[in-house]
């Protein structure tokens, strides 16, 4: 946890001081051609365009297209500001008049004909115009809206797909802000890098072209203000998507902790850290508003300068265009048509100053896309590996010579681990917390892979099988027992969603959960609520149980099963159990150790090592570890039971 005695400006100032520091390795970096340290822009523009125009695979054509009629819209508005050099010249006065009209333009020498089918002509165009840019816009909203579908997509198919390691430090509420803005707000590069730009460049082409078939000065005069747009991208957006990837980290951030306050609302509330955890929120939150506040000063600089320009640039027009008419080098209606498209020529510009501001925003979402889908996968990603047929396995389980470390951890969690497992065998695992119980299930279940040695199934390698072939035949129940926002029935039906009700119901039958499931509001088809809040302890262990029961597994994995039960139920689900297991490759974990006296082998794990292995009777003859674990197990339950006979021991205090 972060230390809530810091304050949001203090952070913040440390957050400038950090940004500075930055940009002066950057700066020398650059100077000196090496590659930059910082990780706030991984990637040059030109890579995050490749990558952006790879994800438009298969949908070009729809990009075309929309393109292509916005292209058609454009030029229609090109016509509106000549029109108003014809109706000043050509029709309201006689510089030249209706005589000087073209011939194929000629339709009558009556002004009041002109002026209506001129204003006809511009109904028509602006109608046109419209349809077509509707047409246009439609089509670049439906591309971004499937585009935005598919990066999510993506993106969640690679994260599930991570390291076990790698996705419990993807907290669950930064992962969802995650999908929503960075990997959705990327589709919006359609927009803010494609569409606008484009309409930009040809609004800016066309105005150009005519500028120059009136006054070839104009057209240097427009040409003059392309290096203005060169020198406010170098200088403030290479330092403006920085900022924006920063407060896309810092809302990933704000949404992590709000979601895991919320989700542990019981310990908050159990020590009364409410007013604590809104202190912490609203710290974090307010280092955000304060990177925004300064990713919009940064835009507004760009902006400013746009709104400073265009005035200017009106009165050098108005100059120019008064002393040609003053000199007789121009009309009238040249300055009006001058004036009009010169806003046609300024907007585009001013527009494509901010885009580039806007699609800094998306651009460092797309980069952390990149970053998402550069990571590897879990055991390289690859759904290779030979096939493993569900009704030729056997079941036999072998670890040899097996060691492992957690990722980033500086002791091994087991070594030299060797333990052969025949078909149907039911394997207990004994020993104190952090022992390494949970770590051997875990290799079994290739969560991971040993960092020495190998575990076989049926004596292959796990690492040559396919794994989702491998998983399939898993069936898992942890201590820590996560349920899903839905059904009873759904929840229990997880591994099977196309089981019929039948099997569901007789699966919880078997998991002693039945009775109590048709006591609920809706019996199976009663809602849980996320992670099962409206259950007990108990009754989500035993829908675990089910869930477990109904998958059918060939290898059976019990993590404390049955560590949330009362003594009545656990005794009544103890024979389930038994019959579950029967004919399967299980392991069981358990600390109470009068539920395992019945597996065929015990296995002590101490300090990562088996150091003791055989069945209980044996074990209790070597008077090891398991015979001291057990002795103070029954040392423990016949003081709890003397503890209950003091009230009538006693003599009473009156």
């Amino acid at each position: 946890m972060r230390d809530l005695h810091q304050t949001s400006r203090q952070r913040y100032a440390q957050y400038r001081e950090r940004r500075r520091e930055q940009r002066s390795q950057d700066a020398v970096a650059e100077h000196d051609k090496q590659p930059r340290l910082s990780r706030s822009r991984t990637r040059p523009i030109h890579a995050l365009l490749g990558g952006f125009w790879a994800m438009l695979r298969g949908r070009r054509w729809l990009l075309a297209g929309a393109l292509t009629t916005l292209t058609i819209a454009t030029l229609l508005q090109l016509i509106m500001p000549a029109a108003t050099k014809v109706v000043i010249d050509y029709i309201l006065t006689d510089n030249p008049g209706p005589e000087g009209l073209p011939a194929w333009a000629r339709v009558s020498t009556d002004r009041s004909t002109l002026l209506w089918t001129l204003a006809g002509a511009m109904v028509t165009a602006s109608i046109l115009a419209v349809i077509f840019s509707m047409i246009g816009r439609w089509r670049m909203t439906r591309l971004t809206k499937v585009l935005q579908a598919n990066l999510r997509r993506k993106a969640f198919e690679h994260a599930v797909r991570l390291p076990l390691s790698r996705v419990y430090e993807l907290k669950s509420g930064g992962m969802s802000s995650f999908l929503r803005d960075d990997a959705g707000g990327a589709a919006e590069l359609v927009f803010s890098l494609i569409y606008n730009p484009w309409r930009a460049v040809i609004q800016l082409a066309g105005t150009m072209i005519i500028l120059a078939s009136v006054d070839w000065r104009l057209l240097f005069g427009a040409l003059a203000l392309i290096p203005i747009i060169w020198f406010t991208h170098r200088t403030w957006i290479n330092a403006i998507r920085p900022v924006y990837r920063d407060i896309r980290n810092s809302r990933t951030l704000v949404d992590s902790q709000s979601a895991e306050a919320f989700g542990g609302m019981r310990v908050v509330r159990g020590f009364g850290r409410e007013r604590g955890e809104s202190a912490r929120f609203v710290g974090l939150n307010n280092f955000m508003l304060r990177q925004e506040i300064l990713a919009w000063w940064r835009s507004r600089a760009i902006d400013v300068s746009w709104q400073l320009m265009i005035p200017f640039a009106s009165v050098g027009v108005l100059l120019y265009g008064g002393l040609g008419v003053i000199n007789k080098s121009l009309t009238i209606g040249d300055v009006m048509m001058f004036s009009a498209y010169l806003i046609m020529l300024l907007a585009p510009l001013e527009t494509l100053a901010s885009t580039a501001t806007a699609a800094q925003n998306n651009l460092a979402g797309f980069d952390r896309f990149l970053d998402l889908l550069e990571e590897e996968q879990e055991f390289g990603g690859a759904d290779v590996g030979a096939r493993l047929p569900r009704d030729q396995v056997k079941g036999a389980i072998a670890l040899r010579g097996v060691r492992f470390r957690y990722p980033k951890a500086e002791h091994e969690a087991l070594s030299g681990i060797d333990l052969d497992v025949r078909p149907g065998e039911t394997i207990a695992l004994v020993g104190p917390s952090g022992a390494g119980k949970t770590t051997l299930c875990n290799l079994v279940a290739r969560f991971y892979d040993p960092t020495e040695g190998v575990v076989t199934i049926d004596g292959a390698d796990l690492r040559d099988i396919n794994l989702a072939d491998y998983r399939s035949l898993l069936g898992i129940v942890e201590q820590e027992i996560f349920l899903f926002d839905g059904t009873i029935a759904q929840n229990i039906a997880y591994a099977r969603p196309d089981s019929p009700h039948a099997d569901i119901e007789r699966a919880a039958k078997v998991a002693n959960a039945h009775d109590f499931i048709t006591e609920t509001e809706n019996g199976y088809e009663t809602l849980i609520g996320e992670r099962g809040v409206r259950l007990s302890g108990g009754q989500k262990q035993r829908i675990a149980i089910a869930r477990a029961v109904l998958a059918d597994p060939r290898i059976l994995i019990l993590d404390e099963a049955t560590s949330s039960l009362d003594t009545a139920s656990e005794r009544l689900i103890q024979r389930s159990l038994e019959q579950l297991m029967k004919g399967r490759t299980s392991f069981v974990i358990a600390h109470r150790l009068s539920t395992i006296r019945n597996s065929s082998r015990i296995v002590v794990i101490e300090n990562g090592a088996i150091t003791e292995i055989g069945p209980h009777e044996q074990l209790l003859e070597l008077r090891g570890h398991y015979a001291r674990l057990l002795r103070m197990q029954v040392e423990d339950e016949n003081d709890e039971q003397d503890e209950d006979a003091l009230p009538a021991i006693l003599p009473s205090s009156r």
